[in-house]
């Protein structure tokens, strides 16, 4: 490489982190109009913590330089969401910089809404970067001249085996006839393949390594192909051909001033590779680190099988709860910070295992429990209607705290009347006579517990239809077994929507060597499941996600609001996993059933 090159290349760097060196700050989230004052945790900015699980060698504060380059070819998974954090990580242990950058060499995958549902879910995860988003082919140019170098050099050439020859070649270790091309033979093919011509997209040109390595990555490796359509969405009909991932990375890594390049362990066979094309290039090679690719039970990451869930009609689109998406987990109810912790407690570990969901979603639910505003909600196939016998006076109203142990999310009304609803299931479990505790009234004794009859015998199924209770407002909750969540029922009610989602695969570790029948055979066809609930009025002014608990149901996040011009809104919940057994998830029910 000549030096006005790599004068040219530096000059080309500093311009383009003066244009895309603007930090973007998360925004967080608009506060809902209406009580409670706060509906859900205000994301902060990463604290990540500085201990040994994030040690890089040779790195020196101040001067760390990390990427993230995600390809735009679809939306960001759990996993992708672990690349990005642990590259932010390392940027704030080391007081560095992160570039964002896009891999877009495939002009046949690549979109501008990936790019853009990129982008927001990194703000929506909090990772902020300091130079980008910039793009591998804003140094499409140098890389063509580094590749016509290379050939020039012997150190590459233009390969026209058929694929499956070229199979058969690179199985058995020897090399093709291709390989012992003249310069001028491969510059005249290279030629053909830039202009996509019928000859040149026979083929492609390859690194000229070591074609008898044990190593398969380094048995001369295709570093550009020929794609003809469609047009790269930013260069257009300029290119015809585009280099491979594997070529491009270690040179825009280079060029950009990456320090450290962290790469999952899948990657490892290929670090020889990497530090081969930077040498024969005369390129600076960054430090390669890698860690452990992110793995879930009952779970698939893979993009390819996840688009057959989508193109079958499996699930409700990209967003779908039940995927491993940053979008989906949004959806239902994951916070960014309870995804950071989850990250961050893993580290640059290089242990590949499978996480269990449960520990993220335990997290997650420490996270919301101080600030989730409290509802009530029965079951409206299950409600059993209790009469208070000794209630006094008309129907009143009441301000009671959202939270009881959070009293800044203010107070809502609470309304009290002769004639309530309880749990069937709750009752059912009741002995006449018994004192219980209703939740924020006080205490009663149930009695008259009442069950339809089905062919002579009390329908179980449908459990207590009716009952009745007295007050006993001196009595000491501290010495009740049971305290029952309850709705009044002379007043305004809303129907609640409740839907749940339980793994969508059923088995717990995904075989990546599943064929498409098999994989959509381990498939759970019984993996949502929904109820109506009848809410209090306070539900009336929830707001699309927003986070709440329903009390003694658990965490909910409110996927819609439906708002008629005429009646009442009709709300739609999606359950948040607390990362607890299923005892009284509809799932358990269902498989009780």
């Amino acid at each position: 490489m000549s030096p006005s090159f790599s004068v040219d290349m530096h000059m080309k760097l500093r311009q383009i982190q003066a244009l895309f060196g603007k930090v973007f700050h998360v925004r967080a989230p608009a506060k809902p109009s209406q009580a409670p004052k706060v509906s859900k945790p205000t994301p902060q900015a990463a604290q990540p913590k500085t201990d040994d699980k994030y040690f890089l060698k040779d790195a020196n504060k101040g001067s760390v330089i990390t990427r993230f380059p995600p390809e735009a070819s679809g939306f960001l998974h759990i996993g992708h969401a672990k690349a990005a954090l642990i590259n932010f990580i390392l940027r704030e242990k080391y007081d560095g910089k992160l570039i964002f950058r896009f891999d877009d060499t495939n002009p046949e995958k690549e979109k501008e809404e990936f790019e853009k549902s990129i982008a927001a879910d990194l703000e929506w995860l909090g990772v902020s970067w300091d130079i980008g988003p910039t793009h591998t082919s804003d140094y499409f140019p140098e890389m063509l001249r580094l590749a016509t170098t290379m050939i020039e050099k012997g150190l590459a050439y233009v390969d026209n085996t058929p694929t499956e020859e070229m199979r058969k070649y690179r199985e058995t270790k020897c090399a093709t006839p291709c390989r012992d091309h003249s310069i001028a033979e491969n510059l005249a093919l290279w030629k053909e393949m830039q202009i996509g011509s019928p000859e040149g997209q026979k083929c492609c040109l390859r690194a000229k390594i070591d074609f008898k390595a044990a190593n398969g990555a380094l048995r001369d490796p295709t570093i550009y192909r020929v794609v003809v359509n469609p047009p790269h969405l930013r260069t257009g009909s300029q290119y015809k051909v585009y280099p491979t991932y594997d070529f491009a990375c270690p040179i825009v890594d280079s060029l950009e001033g990456v320090t450290h390049a962290l790469r999952t362990t899948e990657y490892k066979d290929r670090d020889k590779q990497y530090q081969w094309i930077a040498q024969a290039l005369g390129l600076r090679c960054p430090q390669l680190n890698d860690y452990s690719r992110l793995n879930m039970e009952y779970t698939v990451m893979s993009k390819r099988k996840l688009t057959e869930l989508v193109k079958h009609n499996v699930v409700l689109g990209w967003d779908d709860p039940r995927f491993p998406t940053v979008r989906a987990l949004a959806r239902k109810g994951l916070t960014a910070e309870a995804l950071r912790q989850f990250v961050e407690v893993q580290g640059m570990s290089k242990v590949v295992n499978v996480m269990e969901w449960s520990k993220l979603w335990a997290m997650n639910g420490k996270i919301l429990d101080p600030v989730a505003p409290r509802y009530t909600a029965v079951s409206e196939n299950h409600a059993c209607v209790c009469t208070i016998e000794n209630y006094e006076g008309a129907v009143r109203t009441e301000q009671k705290l959202w939270h009881k142990k959070n009293p800044e999310l203010g107070e809502k009304p609470l309304t009290f009347c002769p004639t309530i609803f309880l749990e069937s299931f709750d009752v059912e479990f009741l002995k006449e006579g018994e004192e219980v505790t209703l939740m924020d009234w006080g205490n009663a004794f149930i009695s008259n517990i009442e069950y339809n009859m089905v062919d002579g015998q009390p329908d179980k199924a449908r459990g207590p239809v009716r009952c009745s209770a007295k007050l006993h407002l001196e009595g000491d909750f501290k010495t009740t077994k049971y305290k029952l969540s309850w709705l009044v029922r002379d007043a305004p009610s809303l129907p609640i929507k409740c839907v749940e989602f339980d793994h969508l695969l059923r088995v717990k570790k995904f075989d990546s060597g599943m064929s498409t029948e098999e994989f959509l055979n381990s498939v759970n066809t019984k993996s949502m499941y929904s109820q109506t609930l009848i809410g209090e009025m306070a539900f009336s002014n929830v707001q699309k996600g927003q986070t709440l608990q329903v009390e003694r149901r658990g965490f909910y996040i409110v996927d819609d609001v439906h708002r008629p011009a005429d009646g009442l809104p009709v709300v739609t919940l999606f359950a948040i996993p607390d990362g607890r057994a299923k005892v009284n998830h509809l799932s358990a029910k269902a498989l009780a059933a």
